[in-house]
């Protein structure tokens, strides 16, 4: 029997380092649907990907962003302060070397991390935390490498000066950067932000930096998303009193759609915050979010890029959103204390992951990514059914979760 059916078992039955419910157990409703995920195989291609792609990406001074429609390999840009992908690339060869073990790729993965330790002082932006945490709070983790900390320390308190008490909020983009909005930014994926900040209190870092980010996910719960549970992608605050201006959005099809990834940044943010703060409103949010995102998804579980396009069959779809939640649903799955929502939210990753694996969406002898069929950003004419680095590091940190759970027994 395969391995992600066994790891199935284990994980329901007693997920002790993951869960907070040890009384998970297993239904039948979900085993047909999930074994034909080879964990083992999927790592496998992945580290062929790695072999193939690793020797063409020699220039440091760039990183690999995407693949272009019918291309091969990666094209690569400059790791750049406002350059919000740059953190990926490392990150992905960091859980490589979490899951092999071999030193080839934490040789790799220090090389392509320590580049850019001068972006510990990035406070033009929100997304340090994007750019940071999956080089360096990998590195910590998973290559012990001790002395990262500093830089990440450092980091945090780079993020935190964009913080304003007045809104509640992080400010995302600079005005010059986004002439449309005079005032004070935040997106949703600002949510993913947070988690350096929460490892930083943790660490030696200040409290306020804890504080911080629990206000922004509350500020962030209550004004930007609709009654439906879907979510807007930007919101305008008034930067003194902090009432909001408007509701817009910079990558989906328009203002009042509901664009898929910025959805999946909100389910993986809220499950985060859940696990660092253990507070039930986090929770329960995640739960609504995920319950309404899977309502909206289409037969094979991977969005189209906006759920409210016209014509949407013959829209790109955008694989980089379903590992966004995939990664996202396997750590909800061991949160909630429902057993039905554990299995709910367990099949449905492992569906998103099936679909993401099978020819249609991988890169595997077609490219050099492990996924294709992204879309970044459609709406401003770029990016559009590509392979994007941050579909492939969402798509590994999935694969090595799942892993961590047949682990944990």
């Amino acid at each position: 029997m395969k391995l992600i059916l066994v790891s199935f078992l284990i994980c329901l039955a007693s997920c002790k380092s993951l869960t907070k419910n040890k009384n998970s157990v297993v239904d039948n409703m979900a085993v047909a649907n999930i074994v034909s995920f080879d964990l083992e195989r999927e790592i496998n291609n992945c580290e062929a990907q790695l072999n193939k792609s690793v020797p063409k990406l020699t220039d440091l001074t760039k990183h690999p962003r995407l693949i272009e429609t019918n291309a091969t390999e990666w094209k690569e840009i400059p790791n750049g302060r406002l350059v919000w992908t740059s953190g990926f690339y490392p990150g992905i060869l960091w859980y490589m070397y979490d899951l092999t073990k071999d030193d080839k790729w934490k040789k790799e993965a220090i090389k392509r991390t320590e580049v850019f330790e001068s972006f510990k002082t990035i406070n033009e932006h929100h997304d340090i935390g994007f750019m940071m945490f999956p080089a360096y709070g990998n590195g910590y983790l998973f290559g012990d490498k001790m002395e990262y900390k500093d830089v990440l320390l450092t980091s945090a308190k780079s993020l935190a000066s964009r913080y304003n008490p007045k809104v509640g909020t992080i400010r995302s983009w600079s005005n010059k950067m986004h002439p449309r909005w005079q005032q004070h930014i935040t997106i949703i994926d600002n949510m993913l932000n947070l988690e350096l900040l929460f490892w930083a209190s943790k660490n030696g870092g200040d409290q306020k930096y804890y504080d911080i980010a629990v206000k922004h996910a509350e500020t962030t719960m209550a004004n930007h998303f609709r009654p439906d549970y879907t979510s807007w992608h930007v919101i305008e605050y008034d930067s003194i009193s902090g009432d909001v201006l408007n509701r817009h959005t910079k990558q989906g099809y328009a203002d009042d759609s509901r664009w898929s990834r910025g959805q999946a940044w909100g389910i993986y943010g809220y499950t985060m915050v859940y696990r660092e703060t253990g507070d039930k409103k986090f929770l329960d949010f995640a739960v609504k979010l995920t319950d309404k995102y899977l309502e909206l998804l289409p037969e094979d579980y991977i969005p189209h890029w906006d759920f409210d396009v016209p014509n949407k069959e013959k829209e790109e779809r955008d694989a980089s959103a379903a590992a966004v939640v995939a990664s996202g649903l396997l750590e909800l799955s061991t949160l909630v204390e429902d057993r039905n929502k554990q299995q709910q939210y367990y099949d449905a990753a492992m569906r998103m992951l099936e679909s993401l694996s099978s020819d249609e969406y991988s890169g595997v002898g077609k490219a050099d990514s492990f996924l294709l069929h992204s879309t970044g950003a459609k709406s401003l004419g770029h990016e559009i059914d590509v392979a994007l680095i941050y579909a492939d590091y969402y798509y590994i940190e999935a694969l090595a979760r799942l892993k961590r759970m047949g682990q944990s027994n």
